[in-house]
């Protein structure tokens, strides 16, 4: 078992005290030993495939992506995540691919949108969740045009604030805002939020 504990606490160390058992099969490791981690108290299951250190705060968003792997963070939850809106998310949101079973998210406290194959890979980024985990996240660009995406589904205060937070964002990128925008078929409304704002 001491063996078993080495390894495995080194992918938990540099993991923020999470493992699952894909990273397990990929160092060699036999699955075993996270039972006899489990049995020893060292480490419990949080969920299918996803284990901790008994001290670690739950990431619900690393668990949900780990989850519904094809599930990318967007719309509100994404500003929330690039710090443009000082809105706690109370549900996230999450884009799949068109016809991705999403029937799990039910309850998961999870707000499912669908894209199409041509724009699903559109804007894919990496950031940390608050706990301090990778999950992907859409870039700020793809994020400022989901949000003002749909007649009259926006929430105007909302898209305000985050349009002001990345007219001053060091950030910004705005020819690549414009070509999301393209891509989209958002443009002349971004194009009028521009004027207004930026």
């Amino acid at each position: 078992m001491s063996q078993c504990l080495n390894e495995l606490q080194s992918i938990l160390d540099n993991n923020n005290g999470i493992i699952t058992t894909a990273q397990v099969t990929r160092a060699a490791i036999p699955r075993r030993c996270l039972a006899e981690l489990v049995a020893a108290g060292k480490i419990y299951k949080v969920d299918r495939g996803i284990y901790a250190r008994p001290d670690v705060w739950e990431d619900e968003m690393f668990l949900l992506q780990y989850r519904f792997s094809k599930g990318i963070f967007s719309h509100g939850t994404a500003l929330y995540l690039h710090a443009m809106t000082d809105r706690t998310p109370h549900t996230y949101t999450m884009t799949f691919p068109h016809g991705y079973n999403a029937g799990g998210l039910k309850n998961r406290n999870v707000t499912a949108k669908y894209a199409t194959q041509s724009i699903y890979d559109l804007g894919i980024a990496e950031i940390s969740s608050p706990s301090g985990n990778t999950i992907r996240v859409y870039d700020i660009e793809r994020t400022l045009c989901d949000i003002v995406k749909g007649n009259n589904s926006c929430d105007i205060q909302l898209v305000n604030a985050a349009m002001k937070a990345y007219a001053v964002s060091s950030k910004k990128d705005v020819s690549k805002l414009l070509e999301c925008a393209e891509r989209l078929r958002v443009k002349t409304k971004i194009l009028t939020y521009m004027e207004i704002l930026l």
